[in-house]
């Protein structure tokens, strides 16, 4: 009786261990969501202070996307040796003083080695980490666990908008990037400070729950193993085609609603292209944990059907009613409720077939797709648009891509995983 109650007691003990792993994950998520999300309030004070050209300002911002996902291969090793409290201490170190440090740049190069270096590399360690650790902790429920710290990612930056923008005005650009740099600094710390790998026998009974829809490997992969598979390309390209489509949407939206004549018509009170842009952060934020938690229990490919074309028929749908602009808000959340649920798809996917014990590492490898991605849906988009003088084609070319990643899921990536799974069963 007595080793029954300790038993009892022990799977009580860690299951709440994960689930504050999952807390403080998502708190350094938070801490690191400021530098991407609220940067566009800074590009005046930043132009003012460098007397820098707005190209040559928003420099900074591609290189922190750059640093961010092409290096998270080399993040993600760093994580997977040194352990991810240590790790994650240092990124959402980085990430903090990066912002005290470039509040006194007067030079381009200052502010790409401050803002752009600091933050980038810093906001990518956290990233990768938080995910490799999530996946490791939750076999099974790795779609919803994933989800929940991508979402606290995309939800930072909601509770600092406003302060930042309100400090911004009454006390300037430097002494708020001091201030919130070393705030959000100390919280990402001070949140990676509590983070662990889980022991095995932490995670033994949630692995006898995984959803038979579920299908994860006995195995654990390193990333030159798995970079030799024609299955993780798949993903690859996969997530290459739906990160550019939501990129595009998101780099592009001022510049297509203001082609459409909608951006500045008002509606409930509020002009329609920052209405849009609310309703698209908190849709973008809710669709990672639910995508990821119907994943846990329908399969990940057959979620990815769902979700991927569902964003394919919303774009179809507001190029369609382009001139009414309540149907583009409306539809805009659409879009992107069928996107952001890439960020916990995609790495619980990599994940099961791939095995947890190097999931860091490889995630990092195929976190790179949204590097490619960032740069189909930003330049080349935009060079699209210019080259043809509409935004129909590049429109076009994202619903097919989008339409076409939902059948491939369904339909190969589905298949190949259960001939892989097959495969290394007894391997």
């Amino acid at each position: 009786m007595s080793v029954s109650s300790r038993d009892t007691e022990d799977i009580a003990i860690n299951t709440s261990a994960r689930w504050i792993q999952l807390g403080l994950g998502m708190v350094a998520m938070m801490a690191i969501s400021s530098p991407q999300y609220v940067w566009t309030l800074f590009v005046k004070s930043f132009q003012s202070t460098t007397g820098a050209t707005l190209p040559a300002i928003q420099v900074t911002f591609s290189l922190l996307i750059v640093l961010q996902t092409w290096f998270s291969p080399a993040q993600g090793w760093l994580v997977d040796r040194f352990g991810p409290k240590l790790l994650i201490a240092v990124g959402g170190a980085l990430s903090g003083l990066g912002w005290v440090l470039s509040a006194n740049v007067t030079s381009l190069t200052g502010l790409y080695l401050t803002y752009g270096l600091f933050c980038g590399i810093g906001t990518g360690i956290v990233y990768v980490g938080i995910i490799g650790l999530m996946v490791r902790w939750f076999p099974d429920r790795r779609g919803f666990a994933t989800g929940m710290v991508a979402a606290g990612y995309g939800f930072g930056a909601i509770l600092t908008t406003f302060p930042i923008d309100t400090m911004l005005k009454t006390s300037g650009a430097q002494s708020t990037l001091v201030t919130f740099g070393i705030i959000l600094g100390v919280v990402g710390v001070l949140a990676a400070l509590g983070l662990r790998n889980p022991e095995s026998h932490e995670t033994s009974a949630a692995k006898a729950n995984i959803s038979a829809k579920v299908k994860t490997s006995v195995h654990d992969f390193t990333s030159k193993e798995m970079l030799k598979t024609p299955l993780f390309w798949l993903m690859f390209v996969m997530m290459t085609m739906m990160s550019t489509g939501g990129l595009m949407v998101i780099s592009q939206f001022a510049n297509f609603t203001r082609d459409f004549g909608v951006a500045d018509v008002m509606i409930w009170g509020l002009a329609a292209l920052p209405l849009a842009l609310t309703v698209d952060r908190v849709t973008n934020g809710l669709t990672r944990p639910f995508f990821g938690w119907v994943s846990d229990r329908i399969g990940r490919e057959n979620t990815m059907g769902i979700a991927f074309i569902l964003e394919g028929f919303a774009i179809g749908l507001m190029v369609l009613y382009r001139e009414n602009a309540l149907a583009v808000v409306l539809l805009s959340g659409l879009v992107f409720f069928g996107w952001g649920e890439i960020f916990s798809l995609f790495p619980s996917t990599l994940t099961d077939t791939f095995g947890t014990k190097n999931a860091t590492t490889n995630y990092g490898f195929l976190y790179m797709a949204q590097g490619v991605g960032s740069v189909l849906g930003g330049p080349v988009a935009a060079m699209l648009r210019e080259s043809t003088g509409s935004w129909l084609p590049v429109f076009g070319l994202i619903i097919f891509m989008d339409i076409l990643t939902g059948l491939l899921a369904l339909f190969v990536l589905k298949s190949w995983r259960q001939k892989w799974f097959e495969r290394h069963r007894h391997a």
